[in-house]
């Protein structure tokens, strides 16, 4: 008999020797690495039997019963060292190493930022952002950030002005539901479109505007507008549903998630159109209405760039901004005294001349920064992030009998870094870490927080807009603080909420409240 028969007859024996082989072969391998390197086995393994499908199938559980952010911390809590920030485990078939260290997640952002990529991100967020600012790597990115820097200037981002309509039209719906509960959540994300999208193309796409309050909302339409918001949020939960699968992304790709992506295109590519149609004389005309996309213009005339780039600040100009005012009033609803002293700061201020309401002099609010820094310390807009490794290298801490050694990350290897796990982690802020208390912002241990406060991420990847973001909020609750003195949060109200996870957090079950 011939060796090749020998091989064919008896495959099984000849494919379980080659997994062997492979398999010790890896292992073998990680131990060279360990020792070139220094590092040590991680002293927490979360292994749940089933190579993490059973953990990826109630990471997804957790996130439709909006539970995501709790379950993420309490698996820090569950592990047979608990006081070391960081375990491996599987997810879906693949290896992960999940951390809330500040010195692994400054390493990931900065100081070993060549040593990790965006990854699979880009194919997570392809079909709908495409080649955006948040989903390249490497010199794409470096372009793409040297191109959007100059639209967030301090001229561009301090303009209050720009503001006051869409606020009037957000105090119009208020006032409309005085006296009843209503979701100001869902008025904060169609205040945020509004001025992103007048910041961004130059014109509002006016979602406040409805019958709802005197208007006829005929006169703002055109193809795709009324479809845009729902299609936008739908397509965000595929989007993070792709995420979670990791490797496994390709499985979400249904005609509504074509169809989602089909509208949100056509919505960005009216104004892109628009833009490119505008004559060298209109682009340079002097204004004091900026317009993000105008500015793009000048630097490039590709549509597809355009509408890429617009698309990817829409998703932080609207989200982030709305879900930190949203978590924010809801705080304020349940705490009336900090109301009540967030209210005396701004009237102190500003109740007797409103043209003091700039951006210089909301920075100077203290109380008001302490608020803001607060909910983005227990409601972080991405409350969790992630990496993967482009070499073989290592992270600071975490391996070893008592999590001070380095460990390994392998080629190719996801890394999880968990910024709301991070906020609530009683070494940096405390016994009552997992409390609401905008006062610990004056605090002198806050001073040394560093890397364990990362509301709009770090390193060379900071994002461009957070003084956008900080200047839109601070401008609504100063102008929330002048006009309302009574805030009430449905009895039924649940605490600590459920959060709805997209790409970026808000409640799940909105903001039911009073306002008077």
């Amino acid at each position: 008999m011939s060796l090749s028969s020998v091989l064919i007859s008896n495959w099984y024996i000849v494919f379980t020797v080659v997994i062997i082989s492979h398999i010790v072969g890896k292992r073998l391998y990680a131990k060279h690495l360990m020792k070139k390197f220094g590092a040590q086995p991680c002293t927490n393994i979360d292994y749940d039997g089933y190579l993490g499908f059973k953990l990826g199938l109630k990471a997804l559980r957790t996130k439709r019963e909006g539970r995501a952010v709790e379950f993420n911390i309490a698996r820090f809590k569950a592990m047979p060292h608990p006081e070391v920030p960081t375990f491996t485990t599987y997810i879906f078939g693949f290896p992960v190493i999940q951390t809330k260290d500040p010195e692994n997640i400054k390493a990931i952002l900065a100081t070993q930022f060549e040593d990790f990529s965006l990854g699979l991100r880009f194919k997570f967020f392809k079909p709908v952002l495409g080649l955006g600012i948040f989903t390249v790597d490497g010199e794409a990115w470096k372009h793409s950030r040297a191109m959007l820097r100059p639209q967030f200037t301090r001229d561009q981002i301090s303009r209050i002005k720009s503001l006051e309509p869409h606020f009037i039209n957000l105090k119009k719906h208020i006032d409309k539901n005085k006296g009843q509960f209503f979701d100001i959540q869902e008025l904060f994300f169609r205040f945020t479109v509004d001025s992103a999208t007048e910041f961004l193309f130059g014109e509002s796409v006016s979602s406040l505007c409805d019958e709802a309050i005197g208007y006829n909302s005929e006169q703002f339409d055109f193809d795709c507008r009324k479809e845009f918001p729902e299609a936008f949020n739908k397509s965000q939960v595929y989007l993070a549903t792709r995420s979670i699968l990791q490797r496994l992304y390709w499985l979400v790709d249904n005609s509504e998630f074509r169809e989602c992506t089909r509208i949100v295109h056509k919505f960005a590519d009216h104004y892109v159109q628009k833009a490119l149609a505008a004559t060298k004389e209109e682009l340079e005309k002097e204004s004091d209405k900026y317009t993000f996309l105008y500015e793009l213009v000048k630097q490039t005339r590709n549509p597809t760039v355009l509408r890429d780039e617009s698309l990817n600040i829409l998703v932080a100009g609207r989200d982030t901004t709305a879900g930190l005012l949203a978590f924010a009033i809801f705080e304020m609803a349940r705490n009336p005294d900090m109301w009540a002293k967030l209210r005396e700061e701004i009237l102190t201020n500003f109740q007797n001349n409103l043209e003091d309401i700039t951006f210089e002099n909301l920075k100077k609010c203290e109380y008001l920064k302490a608020v803001l820094n607060e909910t983005l310390r227990m409601y972080p807009s991405v409350p969790r992030n992630g990496r993967i490794a482009t070499r073989d290298t290592t992270l600071p801490r975490g391996g070893g009998p008592d999590g001070q050694s380095p460990i390994l990350v392998r080629k190719g290897q996801a890394v999880g870094y968990v910024i709301n796990a991070t906020h609530v982690d009683e070494t940096y802020y405390g016994k009552d870490a997992g409390i609401y208390r905008p006062e610990r912002w004056f605090e002198s241990q806050v001073r040394k927080l560093g890397w364990a406060f990362l509301p709009f991420n770090g390193g060379p990847r900071i994002c461009l807009g957070q003084q956008f973001a900080l200047t839109e909020a601070s401008y609504v609750m100063t102008m929330l603080a002048l006009n309302y003195e009574h805030l009430s949060l449905e009895p039924s109200s649940e605490y600590p909420p459920k959060k709805l996870l997209h790409l970026t957090m808000c409640l799940d079950d909105g903001v039911n409240i009073k306002m008077e």
